[in-house]
């Protein structure tokens, strides 16, 4: 771990030293015909320092993202920077499109800003000296940072925004991930149409915009698959609605026999209620076994998964705030309340993923 910021940690993935070194040894020659004075190892020493304020350029860009995701209430896990670029990992995807364009559209607004700061700065320094030239660069690599994430291509910035309007258009968040995969193709032939226009026009930057371009072509090439996978694995399973999953529910008092809790339970969930009303849970079939297995007489409420907030769901709630839940909230089971408010079924995470995997084995 490099550091913590606000509690966030921030990783350097090994990864990260190899686009250092690449950036190091390719940046060398091109300090060295900018500044014609300076020798080799002076040359070396301000790709390396250049290579640090990118990769802090980087981190305060991810850092955007964080601060945004925060403040809409998603717990970002930590931060990785590898490469030439950087990811925050937050805890929970957006939960609808707005969010989901308000923390992409963060991370490039960081480094505009960066790139502001640093013009003004390129325009104080006198120029044709090392501190000239790391000012110069630092803002130049942050417009570069600011337009590259811009690309309408996931996994960039550009194409998270993109799939956030085409998920506000469309209502459907898959469809946006689709016109995400689809701009990242867009913007991977791009980027090596122009490393090739370098090297047929000889341009002066011409091996580091094809290492660059590379390395960059690869990230976006292999962001956008994994995330067309994961919106894959994230579908809700074709055809099927929440009822077809649901298991009528059936409510005991929580002081029934727990071996005649388990038997009333066949093929239903179990709400367990007290005398007065309140429910205790809903029984929870392992350790209702265990628990009969050593004292079939004990209370069935010794054997409830407890109901919150996070572990009830609606009848007409949306199949993919369904499958958030579910992947975000731990439980074995998920109580359904009709418009009433009444108690309609149990959903149990295990009928969930049968049948996605069902869907996955037909697809």
């Amino acid at each position: 771990m490099l550091c913590r910021v606000s509690g966030v940690p921030v990783l350097l993935s090994p990864s990260w030293w190899v686009g250092a070194a690449v950036i190091v040894l390719l940046y060398t020659p091109l300090v060295g015909r900018l500044l014609p004075g300076a020798g080799v190892w002076t040359s070396g020493l301000i790709a390396a320092v250049f290579t640090v304020l990118l990769a802090l350029s980087v981190l305060l860009h991810e850092l955007g993202h964080c601060v945004v995701a925060v403040r809409l209430g998603l717990p970002v896990r930590r931060v990785r920077l590898f490469l030439l670029g950087g990811i925050s990992e937050i805890s929970r995807n957006p939960p609808a499109p707005r969010q989901e364009g308000l923390i992409a559209a963060a991370g490039p607004a960081v480094s505009v800003l960066i790139a502001a700061v640093t013009g003004l700065g390129w325009l104080a320094v006198e120029p044709g000296g090392a501190v000239w030239l790391l000012v110069a660069q630092t803002c130049v690599a942050n417009i570069a940072v600011a337009a590259f994430n811009l690309l309408p291509g996931l996994p960039l910035d550009g194409g998270r925004m993109l799939r956030s309007l085409a998920w506000a258009v469309t209502g459907s968040r898959p469809v946006g991930t689709t016109a995400g995969v689809i701009g990242a193709g867009a913007v991977a032939v791009g980027l090596i149409v122009w490393a090739l226009l370098g090297l047929v026009t000889d341009a002066e930057d011409q091996w580091l915009r094809l290492g660059v371009c590379l390395l960059m072509t690869w990230f976006v090439v292999a962001g956008a698959g994994a995330e067309h996978a994961a919106e894959q694995r994230r579908g809700w399973p074709a055809g099927l609605s929440l009822s077809d999953l649901v298991r009528p529910v059936l409510q005991l008092p929580a002081e029934s026999p727990v071996r005649d809790a388990l038997v009333a339970s066949a093929g239903r969930g179990v709400v367990l209620v007290r005398a007065d009303g309140l429910a205790v849970g809903l029984l929870d079939q392992t350790a209702a076994e265990r628990l009969a297995a050593q004292a079939p007489r004990e209370p069935a409420e010794r054997a409830a998964e407890p109901v919150g907030p996070d572990t009830i769901l609606l009848e007409d709630e949306p199949p993919d705030a369904v499958l958030e839940r579910v992947r975000t909230v731990l439980a074995w089971q998920y109580l359904v309340l009709d418009s009433d408010g009444r108690p309609s079924g149990v959903l149990r995470r295990e009928d969930l993923r049968n049948a996605m995997q069902s869907r996955t084995r037909q697809g």
